[in-house]
């Protein structure tokens, strides 16, 4: 199939890229549909549904805790995660002209 598009006029040529552009969203379609029920089969054989394989189950982040990145020299059981508010000994060691990097772990 081979069409000579030099010999087209512009409104030929617009035409002719207007069915073009259909005819691409219908294969996007069709082509969609096809992938979805190939992943449906597939996830059926294994005896589930693709709505249950594609829920993520949920992770919760309550309890987990941050590792420590400081320690005061003076009281080694005295931590700091490096997040919020700096701990008291923190101020009074870089008051001292501690720089915060001696603090780490």
């Amino acid at each position: 199939m081979s069409i000579n598009l030099e010999k087209k006029s512009r409104k030929e040529l617009l035409e002719l890229r207007d069915q073009v552009d259909k005819a691409l969203e219908n294969a996007e379609i069709r082509e969609r549909q096809e992938a979805l029920k190939a992943a449906e089969q597939a996830a059926a054989a294994y005896g589930y549904s693709l709505a249950e394989l594609s829920v993520q189950p949920a992770r919760s982040t309550k309890g987990t805790k941050t590792k420590a990145k400081y320690r005061n020299p003076a009281d080694q059981s005295q931590t700091w995660t490096g997040r919020g508010r700096k701990p008291k000994w923190v101020h009074e060691a870089l008051k001292s002209g501690a720089d915060i990097s001696e603090l780490e772990i």
